[in-house]
This record gives C-alpha cells, structure tokens and sequence, in this order.
C-alpha cells in the first residue's frame, strides 16, 4: 500500500498532463477568436502572441486554487483513501468529457466541469460515509454547495449580460465609426485607443495581476487604493499613443485586438491553470500529509491539512506552462473549437456548422416580429440615417477575414471589461461564457446573420449554451459513477480508470485524425469561395460537383443493393441499416446544395447562365433517387418486420438480375462523370432505358399474380408493385443525371456536340 498510493500520484500527475493538453485546446477559443476571426495578424504571429501569454500567465500564477482543496468539500471529514479517490474519479472524468466536447468542436468551460465532477464524486462518496453509523450522517457535513451554487448563478448572468452588452456596445461602435471605418478614423481611433487599452489593462490588474505569485498584499492593496488614478492615467496615455500611432500609419485596431489577446491568454493560464493540475497538486500535498503522520490506515486518517492553503514551487508551473504552450501550437482541436465561434461570427454564408432546430426557427421568427414593430414606428429620417450608418456594403475586412478589426477590438474590449467586473463584484464569470457570447452579440449587432444563416447561427448558439449545461450534469453524474466503482473496487479500480481514459483519449485522436484526412472537398469548397478572379471558379467547382456525384452514385449502388437483398432475403436487419444511412444522406444532400450554390454565386456570371440549369437538375436528380430509394425501404421494411410472407421465389432470379444490373449502371456512371465524352454518357443512357424496359415487364408479370386471386401473396405483390414503380422513376432520374452531368462537363458554348435527346 506504501508504494501504491505514490504511483496513484504520479498518475495524477500523467493524466494532469493529457488535462492539461486538452484542456488548452478547449480554452483556446477564449483568447484566439477575435484576433483569428478579424485576421489581425498571421496565424503564426497569433499564436505567438498567445502562446507568451499562457506561458506568462502559468509561470507566475498562484498555481493553487482552493477549490480542488476545500471548496467543495469538507477534507476534515474525508479520510486520505476518501480525497484520493475523489481525485482520481474528477480527473478521468474531466479528460473524457472536454475531450468529447473538443472532437465536437464544442467550447466548454472547464471551470464548471471541475467544480461539478468535484461535487458528484463527493456527493457519492458522503452516500457511502452515511451510511456508515460511525460518521457524520448529513451531507452538509461532507459537501460545500455554496460555491457550486455560485457558479450556476455566474452561468446564467454572464450569459445573458455579455450577450445584451456585446449588442449594444458593437451597435454604438458601428455608428460611430460605420463599416467603412478607415476613412473615418481621424480623432475616433485615438479614443477607441484609449478606452479599449485601458479597459484590457483594467482586466489584466483585477483578474490577472493580482493573483500572480509575485504579488504582495501591500501592492494588491495599493492597486484597489488607486484603482481611479491608474485607469485614469491609462485612458489619457493610451488615447494620446494611439492618435500618435495612427499618424505614424500603425494600425491601431490590429494593436488592441493583439493586445487583447495577450492579456486573456495570460489571464486564462494565471487563473484556469488550476482547473488542471490544482487536482494533482492537492493529491500531492495529501499524500505528504499521510506519509508524514499517517499511521498506515489509509481509511481512517482524515485530511484536516487541505484546510490549509499551501503555495506551488515555481518549477512546476514552469513545466505547466510549456506543456500548455506545446498544445497550443500543435492541437488541430484548439483550431476546431475556435473555428466554432469564428463561423458563427461570420458574415459570410458558408458551410454553416449547424442545422435547423425549432428552437432556432422560433427565436428568429420572433425577433423578426419585433423588428418589424419597431421599424414600423421608427420615424423615416432615423431610419434613413441608420441605413446609412449600417450600410453593410462598405465593409472593409482584412483579407479573408470573417469579420473586421472594429469588432474584433470591441469583442476583447467588452470581455476584458465584464470579466473584471464580475472579478470586483466577487462574481465568478467564466471566460468561456464571457467571450463566446459577447462574439455572438457583437455579430447579431453588425448584420452578420442574415435571413438565410439566421436559423443556423441561432441554433448552434442555442447548442453551445447548452452544451455548457449538459456539461455540469454530465460532469456530475459522471464523476459520481466513476468514484462509485473506485470506491467499491479498491486501487485496482483506480488504476484501471485511469488506464482507461488515457486509451480514450488516444483512441480519440486516432479517429480525430482519420476524420480531418477526408476533407478535401472542404479544402475545395474554401478554395472556392477565396478564389478572386470569377473565371477560375469553375473549373474547381466542376471538380467539386463531380467528387460529389461519384460519392453519391457510389453510395446509391450501395444501398439499393442492400435493400433489394433485405427484401429479397427477407433480412429486417439490411433494411433498418439502409434507412439509417438513406436519413442521414438527406441531411449531407441539403448540406451539399447549399454549399454548391454559394460556389455558383462565385463564378463568372457568363457561366451561371449558361450552367445553372444543368447544376440544379443534377442536384435535383441526386435528391429524387434519394426520395426513391427512402420509399421502396420503407414499403420493404415494414413488409420483413412484420413478418409478411416473403417474395415468391419464381421473382427471387429475375429481380436479383435486374437489381445487379442497376447496381452496375450505377458504378459504371461513377466512373464515367468527370472522366467521359458525350458518347460514354449516351451508352449509360441507353442502358437506362433497357433497365427500364426490363423492370416494366417484371411489373407485368407481378401483376399476372394479383390477377391470379390468391389472397396469400396479395401483400408482398404489393410491395413488389412499389418496389419495381420506385425503381424505374429512380433509373429515369439517374438518366437525367448523366444528361445533367455531360452538360456541366462540357466547355462553355460546346452544348451542340452533346446529343439532345
């Protein structure tokens, strides 16, 4: 047992560092939004910025966080085996779950996810303490509640107050300065300056100095004494060098927004730095405790010490602070999670990373609603004037950029502010929370979400929020279920726990990285909508469209095989898999469409004119055979699960012969579409027609047998009829298709070599 509890702490401290790892990648949307989105610099240069934040901000942080030592329970009822497996079970738990959030590209807050796994493992462990008669038999005398509750009450506050205040304070900025803001800088930039400097510095004294290590009291003291002078000061400094820079031609929004970088980065290290390794550090301190005046009894010592607060030797926050700096730069993840919030702060209409929800489509009805209320009352001359000032058509964004340098500087200037806010009012706001949804605010005010984007862009901030919450309750219950099997299970458990969410953890990044290898028609679609010059768009949109026909053509054989084998060989389970797969292709169809149409609206407008037809009867095709290829499944279906009786086997050959040759034609366009002439696509077409001549007289012959009387095979005839109707409308739109297809392929004004018929 001697040797056992320092391996456990040692393993602590292996699995802080995968913490550490991921929970950088999760926490890197705080402070890279803004200057990512607005394209204030390289990336590279972002990230330097960044990551010498994190490393300032780790290296002189207080490293020791008294949540992880008695926030949220009461050690001086809890014995040494007791803290242990708390630890344990919070951080396994803890990796799992951001980790999760992360490959969904989901930013969360680790704050709450540590304090709600601290407070279900010791929830757990009180149930087993009372039901022990020996012990305290009230929860209070185990569990502290007060600061959990109070971090549900900063939930919903920074929610709501960074949402309301983003809106307006963008809504203001924006008629100041319009969104052709660089020819009506002047005397503004030096303001803007000075008010979003000394709000980034007013940050950085109350929620990122004063807890450093190297703070005394005499100089936090002196700091909240002179509060008043030292933003004064600031504001009248900062106003003048930025009037100064911009008469030097530096740009002055491109220094706050990497300056606001910095401070949140050093912010996020300085104080979240102990939501990763304060775990592993207090189970350290614990195992001192029991080594130095334990009496073996590992059950039985109570950890009365955690009461006490104990500093962290600088070495390890050094070491921190590298490893969070290494995950910084080299985590695809961080760059995910961020791009989250950079696309649903995007102007553009891309690749929304969001479906519709009914819960989107009614807050935007409603807004809309109100909108329209108070436009009707709004007099003409304001209305006027507004117009001009919004006018969306002057924007002047950096190349690239998801949105320009004015918003970018008011999302770090409204963060920093409400953060330090909350600090002085002892409220404990979340960076993720603050940062995510002043970006939201700050979009809805400049006009970025359109009636086109709008229902996507609510629904996947309706998801983040509530992504944030499913966090607390997942991370309670599944911190709680863990300590409960450690509890019961002994060091092995633990052990095996850990061992278990580390090969989670790597199995996850395997899978992660398989998935990012699959993504040139992503890489395609980008390169579409930065492509300047119309006249190239074309050719790599119609190698776009046609990676995508061959997939589906691919995907269509495929499914049409299995479900004419399911209802052929009577096989339930075939057809439940192609119903699964046939739901989800709907949703990557009307995903492709919309892409494909952003495309189009790239292209030179001689092209449009003369393609668009051809496109959207390609694309309508796709979806036909989709619908058909749904309706034959559903009629089989339900015919194999309830237990009909099966076709007749004088129609098992020849429907298996004619479903092969579908299956073939299907490969054989695949192969053809991109690669074929004219010629080709006439042989596919004709082809068709023989498929079809084929299943006519096969629905002729099923029809001979509902002639025939017999009651018996009077539902699968049916089926058979539906199946067979299905199939020739399905080769009728695979026909249109190729027709579709052989047009888009061939070069502008070339339409006469290419057979009408």
């Amino acid at each position: 047992m001697d040797i056992i509890f320092p391996g456990i702490v040692i393993f602590l401290f292996l699995l802080a560092t995968f913490d550490l790892t991921v929970g950088v990648s999760n926490d890197a949307v705080n402070f890279l939004t803004s200057a990512v989105g607005s394209r204030a610099a390289s990336f590279r240069r972002i990230m330097f910025v960044a990551a010498a934040g994190v490393f300032v901000g780790a290296c002189t942080s207080n490293g020791m966080m008294d949540i992880a030592r008695h926030g949220i329970f009461r050690p001086e009822n809890l014995s040494f085996y007791d803290v242990m497996a708390i630890f344990m079970a919070v951080m396994v738990t803890d990796i799992i779950l951001i980790d999760i959030f992360n490959s969904l590209g989901m930013p969360t807050s680790t704050t709450v996810s540590l304090v709600f796994e601290l407070l279900g493992a010791t929830f757990v462990v009180a149930l087993f303490k009372i039901a022990d008669p020996a012990g305290p038999t009230s929860l209070g005398a185990y569990l502290n509640a007060e600061k959990a509750l109070s971090v549900i009450l900063g939930i919903f506050l920074s929610v709501a107050i960074a949402f309301i205040f983003g809106t307006v304070v963008q809504f203001i900025a924006r008629l100041i300065f319009t969104f052709e803001y660089k020819s009506r800088l002047k005397w503004k930039v030096g303001l803007f300056g000075g008010v979003a400097c000394t709000a980034i510095v007013y940050f950085m004294l109350l929620k990122g100095i004063k807890g450093m290590s190297f703070m005394t009291p005499e100089a936090t003291a002196w700091i909240q004494d002179n509060t008043t002078l030292i933003l004064g000061c600031c504001l009248a400094g900062f106003t003048l060098l930025s009037q100064l820079m911009h008469l030097c031609r530096i740009n002055v929004f491109k220094v706050v927004v990497l300056l606001g970088t910095f401070s949140l980065a050093m912010a996020f290290a300085g104080n979240d730095l102990v939501n990763f390794i304060g775990v592993p550090l207090t189970s350290l301190s614990s195992y001192q405790d029991y080594a130095a005046n334990g009496v073996g009894d590992a059950r039985s010592f109570m950890m009365s010490s955690l009461n006490g607060h104990a500093d962290t030797p600088i070495y390890y926050l050094i070491g921190a602070g590298m490893i969070m700096v290494v995950a910084l730069a080299t985590s695809k993840k961080a760059r995910q999670v961020t791009q989250t919030t950079v696309g649903l702060s995007s102007r553009s209409q891309g690749d929304e990373l969001f479906g519709s929800s009914r819960s989107g489509r009614m807050l935007v009805r409603a807004f809309l609603n109100c909108y329209a209320w108070i436009e009707e009352r709004t007099p003409k001359r304001i209305k006027s004037w507004l117009r001009r000032r919004m006018d969306t058509r002057t924007m002047q964004p950096e190349d690239g950029a998801a949105f320009d340098l004015v918003r970018g500087g008011v999302n770090l200037m409204i963060a920093s502010m409400l953060i330090a806010l909350g600090t002085s009012m002892k409220l404990p706001l979340s960076t993720t929370f603050v940062t995510f949804m002043v970006a939201m605010g700050t979009s809805l005010a400049d006009r970025a979400w359109s009636r086109e984007s709008a229902v996507f862009r609510v629904t996947g901030v309706v998801s983040v929020i509530g992504g944030w919450f499913i966090t607390a309750g997942v991370a309670f219950i599944g911190a709680g279920l863990v300590v409960c099997l450690m509890h019961m299970g002994g060091v092995p458990v633990m052990i095996a726990g850990g061992i278990i969410a580390i090969a989670v953890l790597i199995i996850g990044n395997i899978r992660y990285g398989k998935k990012k290898k699959d993504v040139r028609d992503d890489t395609l679609f980008q390169t579409i909508l930065a492509t300047k010059n119309p006249a190239d768009v074309w050719p790599i949109l119609i190698e776009y469209i046609n990676e995508k026909q061959k997939m589906f053509l691919h995907f269509a054989g495929d499914t049409f095989n299995a479900i004419s084998g399911g209802f052929i060989g009577d096989n339930g389970k075939l057809l439940a898999q192609a119903e699964k797969a046939l739901e989800k292709e709907k949703d990557i169809l009307k995903s492709q469409r919309r892409k494909m149409t952003l495309c189009l609206r790239q292209a030179a407008i001689e092209t449009v004119m003369e393609k668009s037809t051809w496109f959207h009867l390609g694309n309508n095709m796709e979806m036909s055979m989709s619908y058909n290829l749904r309706r034959i499944n559903e009629v089989c279906k339900e015919h194999v699960d309830n237990n009909f009786r099966p076709l007749p086997a004088q129609f098992h050959d020849s429907l298996s012969s004619v479903s092969l040759d579908i299956s073939a034609v299907l490969k054989d366009a695949a192969d053809t579409i991109g690669n074929g002439h004219p010629e080709e696509i006439d042989v596919l077409r004709n082809r068709c027609e023989n498929i079809k001549a084929r299943l006519s007289q096969l629905a002729r012959e099923v029809y001979d047998l509902l002639q025939t009387g017999d009651d018996a095979n009077m539902t699968v005839a049916y089926v058979c009829v539906n199946l067979l109707q299905e199939s020739q409308e399905f080769v009728t739109s695979l026909r249109k298709l190729l027709r579709a297809s052989g047009k888009l392929n061939l070069q502008p004004n070339s339409y006469r070599s290419f057979s009408h018929h």
